[in-house]
């Protein structure tokens, strides 16, 4: 599985279609990639399980989302203010 995912990492240019997000506005995208990043990067850290297939989400965030975002939410969860359930 591993491996696949590293394949798909390899090819990846931009963030791909999402049915989810089928508008041309891909606020909801950068926010849901976002938490997904960090939901599943606290998820394979308590199983012990590499967390390279979380990679995915972190490179389709940092694709759709400006960085200001990106900075603001990473010190909001420093902070401990963020305002997304992780």
């Amino acid at each position: 599985m591993a491996e696949d995912i590293q394949q798909k990492l390899e090819k990846y240019r931009t963030a791909p279609f999402d049915a989810r997000f089928p508008n041309q506005n891909q606020t909801r995208n950068c926010w849901q990639n976002y938490l997904d990043y960090y939901r599943c990067q606290k998820a394979l850290d308590a199983k012990g399980v590499d967390t390279a297939p979380c990679d995915w989400y972190k490179r389709v965030y940092k694709s759709l989302c400006p960085l200001s975002w990106i900075e603001k939410w990473d010190t909001q969860r420093e902070d401990g203010t963020f305002p997304g359930k992780i």
